[in-house]
C-alpha cells in the first residue's frame, strides 16, 4: 500500500510539493460549436465550450484544463488576473 493513503491526506501533503490548480479566466473571441478561443490576457488558447453552451464571443469564462467550467462576469475576471499577475508565475499554467 502506499505510505500517502496510510497517512491520510495530511502526511500526503507534508510529503509533496504543495501543488494548486486554478480556474483562469479568459474571454471567448471565437465560438464554433462545442470548442472556441479564448484571450487570457493577451495570449489566446482554444477551450472546449460544452459546459457553458450560453457563452457567446465577448463573454467571460473561467478555464480549468483547457475546459470553460462557468461563465463570470468582466469586473471578477479583471480582479482575477490582476491577482494572478502580481503572484510570480501565476500565469505560468496559461502560458504553456
Amino acid at each position: 500500500m502506499d505510505p500517502d493513503l496510510r497517512r491520510g491526506a495530511a502526511g500526503a501533503r507534508r510529503r509533496r510539493e504543495a501543488a494548486m490548480c486554478l480556474g483562469v479566466p479568459g474571454r471567448i473571441v471565437l465560438r464554433d460549436r462545442d470548442m472556441g478561443v479564448a484571450d487570457f490576457d493577451g495570449l489566446r488558447r482554444e477551450v472546449c465550450l460544452s459546459y457553458v453552451p450560453e457563452a457567446r464571443p465577448g463573454d467571460y469564462v473561467i478555464v480549468h484544463v483547457g475546459f470553460a467550467i462557468s461563465l463570470v462576469d468582466e469586473e471578477e475576471a479583471r480582479r482575477t488576473l490582476e491577482v494572478l499577475r502580481a503572484i510570480p508565475g501565476g500565469l505560468d499554467e496559461v502560458s504553456r
